[in-house]
Order: C-alpha cells, then structure tokens, then sequence
C-alpha cells in the first residue's frame, strides 16, 4: 500500500491511496471464511458452505466491504501523523462505484483535503491590547439610583394619562379583522405617539398609526399575534379605547429605599448610598468588561497570526456535509465560522506549545464553581456546599460525556487566557458607560 499526498497550492492538496492485492486479500480470505461459518444456506450444514459458494455470492460486497474498512484506517492514520493541520474532511474525488471489481486488482483512491498554513505568533510584552473599564461617574450612579427607585416604587392607578404611563385597553382595525386586547408603556412609544396618547382618561378613544406607534415597530405585531409580513400589509390608522392607566411613583431616596436595596442597616445616609451603588455597579459590571477584553484579544491575535484557510475547500466541505446550510447561509456565515477556526488554532498551538494538561480534579472544581454561581444567585449556596461534590458528578457524567467535554474545555480556555494576560501588555482604558456600550 502506498500514500501520497500531492498539494494543489499553499492550503489544498490531493491524497492518493494505492491499494494492491497483497493489502487487502487477507482481509477479504479471512472475511469469507467468517462468512462460511456463519451462513446459513439451504442444502448445506450450518458451518460447511464452501469457501467458493460464499466468494461467489458475497465476493464483491466482502471486497467493497474491506477496502472501505482498510482506507479509513490507513488514511485516519496519515491524517493523525501527518506534520499538517487538516480541516474538515476528506472529500472523495470519486466514488467507489467508478471501480471494477470484477478485474481490477490494484486501486488507487484519491481524497480532496484542507489544512492551514503554518503560522507564526510571538506572545510576548509587545503584544498590546486595550482594557476597557467603565468609569462610574455621577451620571451612571443617577441612572441606578432612578432604576432602583422605580424597581422599589409603587404602581398605582390614574384617571388622567402622562407620559412614562402605562395604557392598557382594547385596540381594533377599521375593518374589524383585528380586535386585541394590548397595554402601551409611553416610555416605548414614538414622540408624536406620546403627545396623543397623554391626558387621556378611561373610555377615550385614539386614532394611531400603528407603523408609527413604537420606536420599535416590531412590538406591536407581537403585541397583535401576527407575523411580520402581515404587518407590513397593514393600511390605516388604528383605534385605540383607554381602559386604564397605571402609573409607576418612583420610591423616596430615604432610609427605606437604602434598607431594601443593601439589607437594614447597612447604609445610613444617602452619602454612604451613593458609594454603596458605585461599588455595586462598578463590581457587576466586572463580568461584561473581562468578556470584551478576552473578544478584544481574540481580535487582536486572529490578526496578528495572519492564518490562511482553505477557505474553497472549507465552504464546499460544509455545502456537501451539511444539510441545513444553504449557499445563502454560507455566504451570511462564514466569516464568523473561519474567526472562530481560526481562534481555534491559535487556541490549540498555544496548549501545545505550552504543554497544558488538564487534570480530572480541576474539571470537577469548574463544575463546582459553575453551580455555585447557579446556587449563589438565589441564595442556597450556603445550603448546598456539602452536596457540591455529587451535583459536580452528577453534572459532568449527563448528557452522554458532553457536559464533561464543555467543563474540560473552559479549563483549557482558562489557563490559554490566563497565560495571554501574564504575558502581553494590558492597557487600561477607561470609557463612559456611552462609550462601552457603542463598543
């Protein structure tokens, strides 16, 4: 048997496979004597066909049958020794129904395949990359504060609308085929929708446009039950009937506002509450600002790497391989599929590089931490810590190994990145809430 492998250019190449008959006819002898043991044919003893009947009525699916079997060996085989990076998966260049059985007794297969180029990446005090954090000033300490004080504040109801109101009531078409029940928050409302739908008190009917009603025009038609495109064929004004009003008075800032956002007690004065607030936000948006960093350095080190893909080979690959993927969804989705093969890579020559193991013991540590961050947000942590070790196992051994090979992964992600962030220089850059958001 002989493999070779001849490249088409810098990423493609084509993988011959000889087989002669010294290959294979071991196997088929020793499949048709298997074969003669077990048939079951009529006017012979189970155990007794002759060797010649079962060659002469199984011969070619028994060598049709080896050659698959002895092609993918040998090939997987080459793939996994082979100094190449292989993506994705051969791809027959012919089928096996272009062969003779009947008197062909060499074969040569040849397969279609996709690697990356070898690539270069320098990880080192060089390799700059910008850390956003949040500045938490006066505007963004308002801001929660105002949350808060609607989150604790009253709802009650009004006879006279205003704006930030809540309507509620019955909203019909002209020709009657739409007559829904639906509430109107003005704080998602067009300004020109605002104005008519302030001062108003219950039984008072409003004309609206329902193209113009909400900033968002696809509340309305999720509000209606219908589908986009029959909104879209809606024509004329709508009317609206107030039923009522319901208005949100936001909490005082006072002792009681500080006790039910911080526990009694825990702060004395709206001085003390500010400061509790800025400590708040700035520690819950700590989680938001790592994952744009770890995005951010991602970014950086696909470009930095300059990967070449088989970006041909790869989209053919995923058309013939995969039935839910359309030339259209191809052409929307491929470059986030090559990004992410390509951090994938980076990712993988860096835990080999560095020689990263994972042990057994840190995947159920991961595992435990990711049920404490469950439990600890409704407040059973304290509860649970003695039962932590079999929820871990009873986690990590579910759905077939899988959850086991998402924890073993985070792992892996965590000591690459930890490693990044020991090793490159991290600018810190502070921004407005505005400016993190736009990002």
């Amino acid at each position: 048997m002989d493999i070779s492998l001849d490249k088409i250019n810098k990423t493609e190449a084509v993988i011959k496979v000889n087989l002669k008959a010294d290959d294979y006819q071991p196997g088929v002898a020793q499949k048709i004597k298997e074969y003669s043991k077990k048939a079951n044919i009529k006017g012979f003893r189970p155990g007794k066909v002759p060797l010649g009947m079962i060659q002469k009525m199984y011969g070619k699916s028994i060598l049709l049958e080896e050659l698959n079997q002895l092609l993918s060996e040998k090939l997987n085989a080459y793939l996994r020794e082979s100094d190449l990076q292989f993506l994705g998966e051969p791809m027959p260049k012919d089928d096996f129904e272009s062969i003779d059985l009947d008197s062909q007794e060499d074969f040569e297969f040849a397969y279609h395949v996709g690697f990356a180029e070898e690539f270069e990446l320098a990880i080192n005090d060089k390799l700059k990359v910008d850390k956003h954090s949040i500045k938490i000033d006066d505007k963004v300490i308002g801001e929660t504060i105002e949350n808060l004080q609607k989150q604790f504040g009253e709802l009650i109801t009004t006879e006279v609308s205003e704006a930030n109101d809540t309507l509620y009531g019955p909203i019909k078409s002209a020709d009657g085929s739409i007559h829904k029940e639906i509430s109107i928050d003005l704080n998602d409302v067009e300004k020109a929708s605002v104005k008519k739908l302030t001062g108003l008190k219950a039984e008072d009917s409003v004309e609206l446009d329902p193209k113009k009603l909400y900033t968002d025009s696809h509340k309305l038609h999720h509000q209606l039950d219908i589908s986009h495109d029959a909104f879209d064929l809606l024509k004329g004004k709508m009317t609206f009937t107030v039923k009522g009003i319901n208005r949100q008075v936001p909490a005082e800032v006072n002792q009681e506002l500080f006790d039910k956002t911080f526990g009694e007690g825990t702060v004395k004065d709206e001085k003390e509450f500010k400061e509790k607030v800025k400590e708040s936000v700035s520690k819950s948006f700590e989680n938001e600002e790592e994952q744009y960093f770890d995005y951010q350095l991602k970014e950086t080190l696909i470009e930095k790497a300059k990967i070449n893909l088989p970006d041909e080979f790869l989209k053919n690959w995923l058309l013939k391989t995969n039935d839910q993927i359309t030339p259209e969804i191809l052409q929307d989705e491929y470059a986030t599929y090559a990004k992410e093969l390509k951090w994938s890579l980076i990712r993988n020559k860096i835990v080999k590089d560095q020689d990263f193991k994972v042990e057994n013991d840190e995947v159920v540590e991961e595992a435990k931490n990711l049920i404490r961050k469950q439990f600890g947000q409704a407040g059973l942590i304290g509860q649970m810590e003695d039962k932590l070790e079999m929820f871990a196992q009873n986690y990590l051994q579910a759905e077939n190994g899988d959850n086991y090979m998402k924890i073993y992964n985070q792992v892996q992600n965590n000591k690459v990145f930890g490693y990044l962030k020991e090793n490159i220089t991290i600018k810190d850059k502070k921004v407005t809430m505005d400016e993190f958001r736009k990002l």
